[in-house]
């Protein structure tokens, strides 16, 4: 949420301000509004960014066993990686059989 916050207020912060967030790979938000904060999303859109996010743990980690309150930022974007999964493990007999195979290629233990 920080995040977005500071991505959607970009014009308003200090230019040494803007400076720090770039290095650290924070950029302001897209003109075209696409990325603004609370904009709605699918929920394709969603679980390609959770995905996204799984997978970039797991590159790191080498394992998918994530913390609840775990973290995981992709492209300047805060997923809360380790309720999503919680959430999928419990809902893990409505998944469609290439979600459920996307999980498993991570290792997803269910």
């Amino acid at each position: 949420m920080w995040v977005a916050g500071q991505r959607a207020g970009w014009d308003k912060l200090m230019p040494a301000q803007q400076w720090l967030l770039e290095s650290v790979g924070i950029e302001p938000a897209a003109e075209d509004g696409a990325s603004a904060a609370g904009a709605p999303r699918s929920q394709d859109a969603r679980w390609a960014a959770n995905l996204a996010a799984a997978r970039q743990f797991h590159a790191r980690e080498g394992h998918l066993s994530v913390p609840r309150k775990a973290v995981e930022i992709v492209d300047g974007v805060e997923h809360k990686l380790g309720a999503w999964l919680d959430n999928v493990r419990k809902r893990a007999a409505k998944l469609s059989p290439q979600r459920r195979a996307d999980l498993e290629a991570l290792g997803m233990r269910w």
